[in-house]
């Protein structure tokens, strides 16, 4: 999931192809549909980003009342508007009134907490959940942003990697090699530093029995001469989100996909090639689509299309993860070159789940 962040963006506004009264202001790769006529290229205005989530006033304040989504119509997400896919809101608060508009796009200032802004934070279903446990050991997954609000995060021509991404719920292993033993985690968990207690009820846990992680992980550490070797899944199938590729996680057990892997080596943790490390099938990996220059048609015409895991297109693909070839630092986010692209189809099907 990607960071919360509510900035000022100076806008490109283009053309409502199916209607008059409505045009298409850019930020980044993402439209937002607005009323025509009340922003011009190179305006500045307000970018609230999907999985926003708005306290009532401003909701009242920006006409939106009973019309975003979430059982407290407070969410921002993505919709179509006469046909148009419009990602996030563009507006201009009365909260921001005086503030030099420019200059904040220049900065960076985030506005969420000046607004009473806040992240949506998925529902925990009984199965993912569990007791808990402080593990400071755990090595942390990575908050992924979106190639559309970062277009510059990698350059033309540059060597990557795009893998399909999946629909299901990231399992955090780490395995500590001086104890010969495992944490295991989910992403929301993981991220305070929290480990689920080992039960059998457990998605996770089952997960990782299943098809012997700890196992793979400790083979991993005794070969790379690591302390700590992180294994980061897709743990997905029917009974976890709506999207199940042909795996029923109630019956046959949940199906396990490795997208990345970080291992501790002489006290600095890297991350490293989950397809190189994990070549001899030990563990199943998340299809790899291409390898090849970077180039943005590429990435966002492979983000759509039909899934590959069940091997039978079975629904809609949620989307790829962007890699360099050669793993790097981006000042672009001041972090892990890494990035997402998700198809449009699945932002606006019905019926869809997200659990964390």
């Amino acid at each position: 999931m990607s960071t919360l962040k509510v900035t000022v963006e100076q806008l490109t506004v283009h053309e409502h192809p199916h209607a008059d009264a409505l045009e298409l202001a850019q930020v980044g790769l993402y439209r937002a549909v607005v009323a025509k006529g009340a922003y011009a290229t190179g305006d500045f205005a307000l970018y609230i980003p999907e999985q926003a989530v708005l306290p009532a006033d401003l909701i009242a304040e920006l006409g939106l009342t009973g019309r975003l989504s979430g059982s407290g119509a407070d969410r921002v997400k993505a919709v179509r508007l006469r046909g148009e896919l419009s990602q996030g809101l563009v507006c201009r608060p009365r909260a921001l009134a005086g503030v030099d508009l420019a200059r904040a796009a220049e900065e960076g200032t985030d506005f969420a907490e000046r607004l009473g802004i806040t992240k949506w934070v998925p529902p925990i279903p009984t199965s993912m959940s569990g007791d808990v446990e402080a593990a400071p050991d755990l090595l942390p997954w990575v908050d992924v942003e979106n190639i559309q609000r970062y277009p510059d995060l990698f350059e033309p021509g540059e060597q990557v990697v795009l893998t399909e991404k999946l629909h299901g719920t990231a399992c955090l292993l780490t395995y500590l090699a001086a104890e010969d033993r495992v944490l295991v985690s989910s992403k929301g968990f993981g991220s305070k530093s929290l480990a689920l207690t080992e039960d059998d009820r457990n998605l996770y846990w089952r997960a990782v029995r299943g098809h012997r992680v700890a196992e793979a992980a400790a083979k991993l550490a005794a070969r790379l001469g690591a302390t700590r070797v992180g294994i980061f899944a897709e743990v997905y199938g029917a009974g976890v989100q709506d999207l199940a590729y042909g795996t029923d996680a109630r019956t046959s057990g949940p199906g396990y996909a490795v997208f990345d892997v970080s291992a501790e080596i002489d006290g600095q943790v890297r991350w490293l090639d989950a397809a190189e490390l994990l070549s001899d099938g030990a563990l199943p990996l998340v299809p790899r689509l291409y390898e090849g220059p970077y180039d943005l048609d590429t990435v966002l015409e492979l983000a759509t299309g039909r899934e590959t895991v069940s091997g039978r297109q079975a629904h809609l693909r949620e989307g790829v993860v962007i890699r360099p070839a050669a793993e790097r630092y981006s000042p672009v986010v001041g972090g892990r070159a890494i990035a997402k692209a998700v198809s449009p189809a699945y932002l606006t099907r019905k019926g869809g789940t997200e659990f964390e």
